[in-house]
């Protein structure tokens, strides 16, 4: 298999993609959905005071109706006065932001769409004085930010039953309001990834040392979950290797590593992955060219997402740095992918928030039309 990344030039003059495999269904548990498309989960900032109006409950009802088969929401926050560092990120808890992600599904649900809530906290990755309660300091296994620096002390393990009991909280809450399953954020250098990550958690008790041991904080968070909405509701958890702040980072060094890790988690009751990358389309290990969300279908048998620059041209950094991106690239690749089984689900992150109805011009195939990304799609809710 070679790498997928084309031009959108090719891409664009290839009217006759075959996309059949993006749309059709597929199940999680017992949860039917009609086709492998997922909306990722990308950070917003328009819930005033954490809760979400009628313009973010709009903004996922436009995904919905141009064909997105998984709406994943923005990160939403469980009830801890450190949980993040903006008062525009939605909570997930308090009676006013849960009556505004009722409106939410009600209106994904109308237009015959599924959703489940990205349930977060930051850990370490706030900072000392940030809002919206500016007196609360970060909290993480071992008091060190991404880097290693050491800013608060180790979260007691007072804390640590209090943290995970909120996260089983949210998820009876998600429940409650209808959501379809709920997702748990464990990616990207954020609390539960801050545990499994040997340079953020370096305690000595049983939730440090080693890969397995390290992962006693996410076994019981998915444990509190999973009490919480009974045996046939999804859950899916985020993972990635790469950090915000380092993205050569590694949770797992080999596929036996990883193997490992992943056993405990569906043990604990997770039905399957996100598996964040920041390319779809690059090898995750040595010897294969399994990407991965590959990999971890592989070795824990569970349905995996893939993510990582689907739909553009540029990994996201580059993309900001240049002001713009190619919103046709990849899908040759990404579906040659798929066909083959290497992976489930496929979250689009920047194409979809760009262009709400790019499932929908897929599907059809008017390629031509999708509306390339750039940074001022970030300043609205379209």
């Amino acid at each position: 298999m070679t790498e997928h990344k084309q031009t959108a030039n090719t891409q664009t003059a290839n009217t006759q993609t075959n996309v059949q495999a993006l749309f059709s269904p597929f199940k999680i548990g017992h949860l039917e959905l009609p086709n492998r498309i997922v909306m990722a989960p990308m950070t917003r900032s328009f819930s005033p005071n954490g809760v979400p109006g009628e313009n973010v409950a709009a903004y996922y009802r436009r995904r919905a109706e141009n064909g997105v088969g998984l709406i994943i929401t923005e990160g939403t926050l469980i009830k801890h006065p450190a949980a993040s560092g903006d008062p525009n990120i939605p909570n997930f808890h308090g009676e006013e932001a849960l009556q505004g992600w009722a409106e939410v599904v009600k209106q994904v649900h109308a237009a015959g769409g599924h959703i489940f809530p990205q349930i977060w906290h930051v850990g370490m990755t706030r900072q000392i004085g940030d809002l919206p309660n500016p007196e609360a300091l970060p909290i993480g296994p071992s008091g060190l930010d991404l880097m290693g620096n050491k800013v608060t002390e180790p979260m007691t393990k007072e804390e640590i039953s209090q943290v995970v009991a909120e996260y089983g909280n949210a998820a009876a809450a998600a429940k409650k309001l209808g959501f379809d399953g709920i997702e748990l954020h464990g990616a990207h250098g954020y609390l539960i990834d801050q545990f499994l990550w040997e340079r953020t958690n370096q305690r000595t008790d049983e939730y440090g040392g080693d890969l397995l041991k390290r992962a006693k904080f996410a076994v019981e968070v998915i444990e509190a979950c999973r009490l919480a909405v009974g045996p046939d509701y999804p859950i899916i958890i985020r993972l990635s290797q790469w950090k915000s702040s380092d993205y050569k980072a590694k949770l797992a060094n080999t596929p036996e590593e990883l193997g490992q890790l992943l056993a405990l988690l569906v043990e604990a009751g997770v039905d399957g992955f996100h598996c964040s990358t920041r390319r779809f389309w690059e090898p995750e290990f040595e010897g294969s060219e399994l990407n991965f969300a590959g990999w971890v279908k592989k070795l824990s048998g569970k349905p995996v997402i893939t993510v990582g620059s689907v739909g553009l041209d540029t990994d996201f950094m580059s993309l900001f740095m240049e002001g713009k991106g190619a919103a046709t690239s990849n899908i040759d690749g990404l579906i040659d992918r798929l066909e083959q089984g290497e992976f489930d689900l496929v979250a689009v992150g920047r194409a979809l928030l760009a262009d709400p109805a790019w499932a929908e011009k897929v599907r059809t195939g008017r390629l031509d039309e999708l509306q390339p990304f750039s940074p001022e799609a970030l300043r609205t809710l379209s």
